[in-house]
């Protein structure tokens, strides 16, 4: 079995996001999240953060993007099977944060991977911390 080389194990992947005002009104309005912790200061400035966070599933979505665009070569597709993970701090609007996956296991039968997924702040705090399984599935490259 053949496995894309983004995905042998010990291989690396990142992706870094500021995340915006944009970002959060765009996810709350894709996800129906429409928390007012995510969306109004006024109600934020009350709240154990004191300002307003991110919804926490944006971090999950930049674990997404490393396995899908900066693991997986263009011939392959990535199939979340599913994801384990804590939030251990808050991502507030203007934080910059990287996502950075590491395989830690190959399935020597199918073509699942296993992975451990740190997302941390431009502070180097971890923000979340957690383990994807994926399914890698092969087809031909995308026409342009």
């Amino acid at each position: 079995m053949s496995i894309d080389p983004g995905f042998q194990l010990g291989a690396k992947g990142n992706l870094s996001k500021t995340i915006t005002e944009a970002d959060v009104a765009q996810f709350a309005r894709i996800s129906g999240d429409t928390q007012p912790l995510h969306l109004d200061e006024s109600y934020a400035s009350k709240t154990r953060f004191k300002t307003r966070v991110a919804h926490g599933t944006i971090s999950i979505g930049l674990v997404s993007g490393v396995l899908g665009t900066k693991m997986a070569g263009p011939a392959t597709s990535v199939i979340f099977l599913g994801m384990n993970c804590r939030f251990v701090a808050p991502v507030y609007l203007g934080d910059t944060v990287s996502a950075e996956c590491v395989v830690t296991k190959v399935r020597p039968d199918k073509p699942i991977i296993t992975l451990d997924c740190k997302v941390k702040n431009q502070h180097g705090q971890e923000v979340l911390t957690g383990e994807a399984t994926v399914l890698l599935d092969s087809y031909p490259t995308p026409s342009a």
